[in-house]
């Protein structure tokens, strides 16, 4: 079995489970360099890659103009670099602090829920434990 070296839109498309408008969307980014053959595109395996690191970026948190950052950083030289690597770590760092101010502000919003929850039930039982006809006779 031959290993493919090109793969059309579709097949990119199917594989990393994509619309073909979003692969279009990141050619449109600069992300993606397909040749052309008239209308079609025709991808490479350095494309099929960066699809994968993009939407592996994505995961991660990273935008798309971190990600497109890093691939100009990679594609300076034929096997990334000291540049590179210090940046990525730069990236990385930046979105750790930020998971952990949204751990924090998440757990800041748990604790005021679970309060006004606390002071709903309160207000709830009092109510509860009125005479009938005090509660309508407003």
């Amino acid at each position: 079995m031959t290993e493919q070296t090109t793969f059309s839109i579709s097949d990119l498309a199917k594989e990393f489970d994509l619309t073909t408008r979003s692969v279009r969307f990141y050619e449109d980014q600069n992300l993606l360099f397909p040749t052309r053959r008239g209308q079609t595109r025709i991808y490479s395996k350095q494309d099929r890659v960066r699809l994968k690191l993009i939407l592996r970026g994505k995961r991660l948190g990273f935008s798309l103009a971190e990600i497109g950052e890093l691939f100009s950083l990679w594609d300076e030289t034929s096997s990334g670099s000291e540049k590179q690597l210090r940046r990525l770590l730069e990236v990385i760092s930046t979105k750790r602090a930020e998971l952990a101010q949204q751990l924090e502000d998440i757990a800041n919003l748990q604790t005021e829920l679970s309060a006004a929850e606390v002071r709903c039930r309160e207000a709830l039982n009092e109510l509860q434990e009125r005479p009938t006809n005090k509660r309508n006779a407003v």
